[in-house]
């Protein structure tokens, strides 16, 4: 709607110049027979131009915003019929003299505006040097032939001023449209490109919430189906209880599933911490915890950590089988001014890798890493000796401490 606003606007102005300078020199004619003829001729070949305008100017503009190659054909057409009209409005002016009677004024402005056309085209397909480089060397040859026509330098050096006024009028109104039509544009790519990252971001916050919410849950439900098994074939009651905890944390999984399909869930670090412990010792796997507990933090840090105990506890479940210990630090570390979160098991051979659950290896620390970096976070994760696995977090204390 607004490019067609400018655009309709751009192609009415040129029938002003028609109207309101060629025209007129109708009234100045005195009635003789030639120079009704040269202003009929000069009127007529300028509401040619004003038709011709429309798709010369269209495809100007599209050429000015690179949507489309340069009219040659339509500019050299409204070349030729400006320089007919202007050849009959000179003639004029020869025959009638540039002072004589009303043509004074009426003459003279009328050859200014029939130049407004084709100015305006021009100037859209050419850079300003080129268009200023043109409109000078017109400017010198118009004074030339007038002063030699009429002998008048006087009168030529005037009107050559008008044909400067028209080319500087022509190029402040058009240029200014096509640059303001590029800036619409590139408004609409912006809004477009903005509005395709919006839906790619909220792709990956929903493929990363639901990795880290059914990473674990679907590694416990495993673990426990197992065991629940074992006891099963021991006729051991204590599967009953291991099949219940299994469907609560089904049932649970789909609470959370629905929670980030809402987009609101977010990870609590305590409610993890005790999740994590109780998890961990249901495997055999002996967990200690020890951290900062009076450092308080904000709530987008504590969703954080939340998620890398979350996803830490994912990676250790996966190695229930060998792993035996696992300790979880969280401290401070003065020179460096950042908190530092730490999370080791022994028992692993070989670096983590994907589960059944779908996912890519390396997702999950991936995931991560997108929810540290906003709050300018790091994560480094690898073996740290024999056996031994290590996953570090750290936090600038700006950050941390809120």
């Amino acid at each position: 709607m607004v490019e067609a606003y400018f655009r309709w606007s751009l192609y009415a102005i040129p029938w002003l110049p028609v109207f309101g300078g060629v025209m007129p020199v109708m009234s100045v004619t005195g009635g003789h027979a030639l120079p009704v003829t040269l202003a009929v001729v000069a009127s007529g070949l300028n509401v040619v131009q004003g038709v011709l305008a429309v798709p010369l100017l269209n495809r100007a503009l599209d050429r000015y915003l690179k949507l489309g190659p340069t009219p040659r054909g339509l500019l050299l057409l409204s070349g030729v019929l400006t320089l007919a009209a202007e050849g009959a409005l000179l003639a004029l002016i020869a025959l009638m003299g540039i002072g004589h009677g009303d043509s004074a004024a009426t003459v003279p402005i009328a050859v200014g505006a029939c130049l407004t056309p084709f100015f305006m085209a021009h100037c859209l397909v050419v850079s300003k040097r080129s268009f200023l480089a043109a409109l000078a060397a017109a400017t010198l040859g118009l004074v030339l032939l007038l002063g030699a026509l009429t002998g008048s330098w006087l009168g030529a050096v005037a009107l050559s001023c008008l044909l400067v006024f028209a080319g500087v009028w022509s190029f402040g109104i058009t240029r200014p449209t096509g640059w303001l039509l590029g800036v619409v544009r590139k408004l609409d790519a912006a809004r477009s490109t903005e509005a395709r990252l919006a839906v790619a971001e909220e792709r990956l916050r929903f493929g990363r919430d639901l990795h880290d919410v059914m990473g674990r849950n679907l590694a416990v439900i495993a673990l426990k189906s197992e065991l629940a098994v074992q006891l099963a074939r021991r006729e051991r009651p204590e599967a009953v209880e291991q099949m219940v905890e299994v469907q609560r944390i089904a049932q649970e999984s789909q609470r959370e599933v629905r929670e980030v399909v809402r987009g609101y869930r977010k990870a609590d670090l305590q409610a993890e911490l005790a999740g994590a412990r109780s998890i961990l010792r249901a495997a055999g796997v002996d967990c200690r915890i020890e951290g900062e507990d009076e450092t308080q933090l904000p709530p987008e840090v504590e969703s954080a950590l939340g998620w890398v105990v979350r996803e830490g506890t994912t990676n250790v479940l996966r190695h229930a089988a060998e792993v035996r210990h696992c300790a979880l630090r969280t401290l401070i570390d003065p020179h460096r001014s950042v908190l530092v979160m730490t999370m080791e098991n022994d028992g692993v051979t070989h670096p983590p890798v994907a589960t059944g659950t779908g996912s890519p290896p390396g997702s999950g620390l991936k995931g991560l890493r997108e929810r540290l970096h906003p709050l300018g976070g790091t994560l480094t994760s690898g073996p740290v000796q024999e056996g031994s696995y290590r996953l570090t977090v750290e936090l600038p204390m700006g950050t941390a401490t809120g």
